[in-house]
């Protein structure tokens, strides 16, 4: 589905190594082999319309990290995005991950475990396009008026109720309002407050991960085309990886899986048009 650019951003969680690449782009079709850690924690995500100003400045529509340049740097993604989260070799040696769409949705995206053992080890996210029947209060357009995020209740009104906060701050007093419901019925997988544990966080062990943005068949995000392309059918071409400083870094353009060296976890990351 994706007809556009994507660039990832990755943002570590604190306490783990800052991964290299921290941003790039992905054009459409394209994919990426990134290493991580075996007990990395992080989040990943895809800025949208990007550009780049006479002054060098780069910025995006949807998902900015405000960095000013491609990589990201430590900082996170701008609400409203669709977020993959991570945490790898967490309780009991599983590793959790899920998609969130608690602060708000920029695109389609899912993960998929490969090879794992333990825990669900299933796919997850939120593979529809939501752009376009985002309620008006939420939605997010560009010049043209067309939609290109939905913003979470949460960050489009900053009322306890919704982002789970003062009073509201429990499982118990922080129920589904009616715009969670909207992101969860299109996306049930997904968190969609801060509160859908039971439903959308997944375990596995020792799998590698491919995060697909925009997995199809779905609406595109500007030209209302439609793809059926199997998102399993493209090929890898590394964007670089991270390993440990003794470890060099290792660059794959190998059809599959990269071959990677012991205490990384591969995160295959693509778009498909």
């Amino acid at each position: 589905m994706c007809s556009y650019s994507v660039w990832p951003g990755i943002l570590s969680g604190a306490g783990t190594p800052e991964l290299s690449p921290t941003g790039f782009v992905l054009q459409a079709g394209e994919s990426a082999t990134l290493s991580v850690p075996t007990s990395w924690s992080g989040r990943l995500w895809g800025r949208t319309y990007c550009t780049q100003d006479s002054s060098g400045k780069f910025s995006c529509l949807t998902g900015d990290c405000g960095s000013s340049t491609v990589e990201c740097s430590g900082s996170g993604a701008a609400p409203p995005a669709t977020l993959a989260e991570f945490t790898l070799n967490g309780a009991g040696g599983l590793d959790f991950y899920d998609i969130s769409v608690v602060d708000g949705y920029n695109l389609p995206m899912m993960v998929a475990p490969q090879g794992g053992t333990g825990g669900n080890c299933s796919s997850t996210g939120c593979s529809v396009d939501l752009n376009g029947e985002c309620p008006a209060e939420l939605k997010v357009v560009d010049e043209s008026d067309e939609g290109v995020a939905c913003k979470s209740a949460c960050n489009a009104f900053g009322e306890a109720q919704y982002c789970c906060s003062g009073a509201y701050a429990s499982p118990a007093t922080c129920r589904p309002s009616t715009y969670s419901e909207f992101f969860k019925t299109s996306c049930p997988q997904a968190y969609s407050y801060a509160y859908d544990d039971g439903t959308s966080t997944f375990t596995c062990a020792g799998a590698n991960y491919i995060i697909t943005f925009c997995p199809g068949p779905s609406t595109s995000v500007k030209s209302g085309s439609t793809s059926t392309a199997n998102p399993l059918a493209a090929d890898y071409v590394s964007a670089g990886s991270y390993l440990s400083p003794s470890i060099p870094i290792v660059l794959t353009t190998a059809v599959g899986a990269a071959s990677l060296l012991d205490c990384a976890i591969p995160l295959n990351i693509r778009t498909y048009g």
